[in-house]
């Protein structure tokens, strides 16, 4: 009877651990591989910050045409004197000068003159008035700037820069949904055949008991019996967990609440049909859409402008001024009866550099030097995804090879579990041979999943070195076309 009810015990047990595991009541969302993808290129937060970028960066586009137009400014002082400045005048006395001498108040005591028979003031007198005020209005704009010029250009290279790293992110954010999406279906898949090695287990389990109640069946089979379904429990529970740790994974990715109730729709079997590659196209392959690749030559670009920039540096710049203003002194506060008196002026401004110093040289050749070292890792990033592509294809060749002889072992394992069964039931083989061919059966259906898995994300990774997403027939990107996986 201990027996008996320690038997059920272990029968019950995980059943019971997977109800309370598992809300019967709640009915996830199945999503099916393109549903993840568009809610993750919607929702992702890598997405959503590569498309703030654009923006940041389209203003910063528009700042620098604006420097294109006239800059106008207005303005406003007022000073009050606390010592007015004296001046000191040599004058004719019998000209204007003598006029100006009596306004000023002075004595006319003065030095007795020089040859010329002039005569000047011994004491200065003030000028000005106490309180001054200006209002005006300034405004300029470039005639002739080079440098100017091609600061418009390299800010147009910036938005192209911050587009293709939108598309970047598009990109990395499709092969992670991909992988994490197969993640699931590999684990749910995996969990189904050590659900099934459980289960055949139990009823081996159970059919050497009625055996062993019979007297049919020794005890070391009864006790290896258990021992084999003992073993088989940790399995279900960790392949339980790496479906929720798969799906949690899948919707880091996507963007959403961790605590939203979905699953993944379909099988691994079903990319089974797709696992068919041409791999002597290899040689066709081009990382002419590859978006770091693509990065680099913008890049590039900017440095080849960047260069340029610093050299029209020794080029003159040409610009247009206009100047009008208002200005009143007075000595008093009463607003009402100032006069404003107005000056305005329009005119050219002509810099032309002379000496620096040497830093605008020094500023070339820095520029030149960056754009070696650019050209530089440019080559070597070239290198590293070419052996990348191989290791994908290597991979995904691997991955097919490796798919059919699994299938076959996986068929002939079912048959060879199916016989050893069937003999040990009239006693023709032993509870070993049953448990060599249940373990020969996990471990080929699991051959078989893993062998798909393998291809799919290999053929994720190498679709994302590519680089094909996102591109339209003119080679032009085109992030907010509806993704559709072909």
């Amino acid at each position: 009877m201990k027996r008996s009810i320690t038997l059920v015990f272990t029968f019950l047990l995980p059943l019971f651990a997977a109800a309370q595991a598992v809300d019967t009541t709640a009915t996830p969302t199945f999503l099916t591989l393109e549903d993840a993808l568009r809610i993750a290129l919607s929702e992702n937060a890598s997405v959503k910050v590569a498309d703030m970028e654009i923006e940041r960066t389209g203003y910063a586009r528009k700042g620098t045409y604006a420097s294109l137009f006239p800059q106008i400014s207005g303005s406003g002082s007022y000073q009050r004197t606390i010592k007015k400045q004296v001046m000191y005048m040599d004058f004719d006395i019998g000209g204007m000068g003598s006029m100006a001498g009596g306004s000023a108040g002075s004595s006319g005591s003065g030095d007795s003159g020089d040859a010329s028979g002039s005569k000047s003031t011994s004491d200065g007198f003030e000028v000005g008035r106490w309180n001054t005020w200006s209002v005006g209005l300034t405004a300029s704009m470039p005639l002739v700037n080079a440098q100017l010029w091609k600061n418009l250009r390299i800010s147009q290279e910036n938005v192209e820069l911050a587009v293709e790293q939108a598309r970047s992110s598009r990109l990395e954010t499709v092969n992670q949904v991909k992988q994490a999406f197969f993640t699931c279906l590999l684990s749910k898949k995996a969990f189904d055949v050590y659900k099934s090695a459980y289960e055949n287990a139990l009823v081996n389990c159970e059919q050497i008991q009625r055996r062993y109640n019979a007297q049919k069946a020794s005890e070391l089979d009864l006790t290896r019996a258990k021992t084999t379904l003992a073993n088989a429990i940790p399995n279900v529970y960790d392949a339980e967990s790496s479906v929720l740790l798969s799906l949690w994974q899948l919707k880091a990715v996507m963007g959403v609440d961790l605590d939203t109730n979905i699953d993944v729709a379909g099988d691994l079997d079903d990319f089974a049909e797709h696992m068919l590659y041409d791999l002597n196209e290899s040689e066709s392959l081009t990382l002419e859409n590859n978006s770091t690749m693509r990065q680099l030559a913008i890049q590039a670009e900017q440095l080849a402008d960047a260069v340029m920039v610093q050299q029209y540096a020794y080029l003159p710049t040409l610009s247009l001024t206009f100047n009008y203003s208002l200005n009143a002194m007075t000595n008093d506060f009463v607003f009402s009866e100032y006069k404003w008196s107005p000056y305005s002026f329009v005119g050219l401004s002509l810099s032309v550099p002379i000496f620096s110093g040497g830093q605008r040289l020094n500023a070339v050749r820095q520029a030149k030097v960056q754009a070696r070292e650019l050209d530089v890792r440019r080559a070597d990033t070239e290198r590293q995804l070419k052996i990348a592509i191989r290791q994908y294809l290597n991979q995904m060749e691997t991955a097919m090879k490796s798919y059919g002889s699994a299938r076959s072992a996986s068929e002939t394992a079912q048959k060879a579990y199916d016989i050893a069964a069937k003999s040990y039931d009239v006693g023709r083989s032993t509870l070993t041979d049953l448990n060599d061919a249940q373990y020969a059966l996990t471990q080929s259906q699991l051959g078989v999943c893993q062998a798909i898995y393998t291809f799919v994300v290999a053929k994720a990774g190498l679709e994302s070195t590519l680089g094909a997403d996102f591109i339209d027939a003119d080679g032009n990107i085109q992030l907010n076309k509806t993704y559709v996986n072909e």
